[in-house]
């Protein structure tokens, strides 16, 4: 592999690096894939989605029956992921700008499950996205964490560091902890805790965390994401803090979520959650996927 072409996406200032392999013919290793994500050293990004056909999915073994895309997503570290709630809007609407799909009603096929989502589009140019997130896991084992298999973990106790927060365990096709916060978002320190409360011992495949604070019209959040580190906004986190919130009491089933990149929009109805928000181009490029890791190798 010499010259790549990506192109750099965001939503909601959750960015990624976007990579058109229709028919899966590209090698993208965890140590390349975390040389293009680094900030420093490469493109930049939370993720990098490679953009493939559900032939490639059904390779992988996936659930592909029926879909028009499959949503091959990375995180910045390279591991792979399941589920990307702000990478799906922006795969979707690159599927259908470039001519990959011409519908406006797709089914994405992702590793956590096949996805619903929806178009808005004017002139052919898709203005936003909506997105079925699919129904909340709540068992333990589902989530996966430890303990009883069929309990929850809703609104219980969460001792860190001298801190009790009121946290609940939520899985939109990969693991988060939500807990909510007495103070501003703004004002905790996502740094210090968000890494230390990833590898907790009770998640096996680790955890995303989200802290959480109701706002006039919703909720207001900092997510740290499993593998990446905090990002601007995560839509998996999104969906399972305004399950959590509502849960508790703490919002509306249908609420802003905002988050330190933009606000989306949330919808839990009959046991499913719906995600509506922007997906943006940044700018076009390419590099040499060779130097480029040659030089990212030699940094670490």
């Amino acid at each position: 592999m010499a010259e790549l072409r990506f192109e750099k996406w965001h939503g909601t200032g959750n960015d990624f690096v976007m990579v058109e392999d229709w028919d899966g013919e590209l090698d993208l290793p965890a140590d390349l894939v975390a040389a293009m994500c680094d900030r420093h050293l490469g493109v930049g990004a939370d993720g990098l989605i490679r953009v493939a056909s559900p032939a490639v999915a059904d390779r992988e073994g996936l659930e592909a029956d029926g879909a028009h895309a499959f949503m091959d997503y990375r995180n910045a570290d390279g591991s792979l992921a399941e589920m990307c709630g702000n990478g799906v809007r922006c795969l979707a609407k690159v599927a259908f700008e470039h001519g990959l799909v011409d519908a406006t009603e797709l089914t994405v096929a992702t590793r956590g499950g096949r996805k619903r989502v929806w178009l808005d589009v004017d002139g052919g140019h898709v203005r936003s996205v909506r997105v079925d997130m699919g129904p909340p896991e709540l068992e333990l084992d589902r989530i996966p964490m430890a303990g009883p298999a069929g309990s929850r973990f809703l609104a219980e106790p969460f001792e860190h560091d001298g801190v009790t927060y009121k946290a609940t365990a939520v899985s939109m096709g990969n693991p988060h902890l939500v807990l909510f916060v007495e103070r501003d978002p703004d004002q905790v320190d996502v740094h210090r805790i968000g890494p230390q409360l990833e590898h907790d011992p009770r998640f096996p495949n680790r955890t995303n965390v989200e802290f959480v604070a109701p706002a006039a019209d919703g909720i207001k959040l900092r997510v740290w994401e499993r593998g990446v580190g905090e990002t601007m906004a995560c839509g998996t986190g999104a969906c399972a803090s305004l399950v959590a919130a509502g849960l508790t009491g703490l919002a509306p089933r249908t609420a802003s979520i905002h988050f330190p990149g933009g606000t989306l929009l949330g919808e839990w109805a009959d046991d499913t959650v719906y995600l509506s928000g922007p997906a943006e181009r940044a700018y076009v490029g390419t590099f040499d996927a060779d130097e480029l890791l040659r030089v990212w190798k030699a940094t670490q």
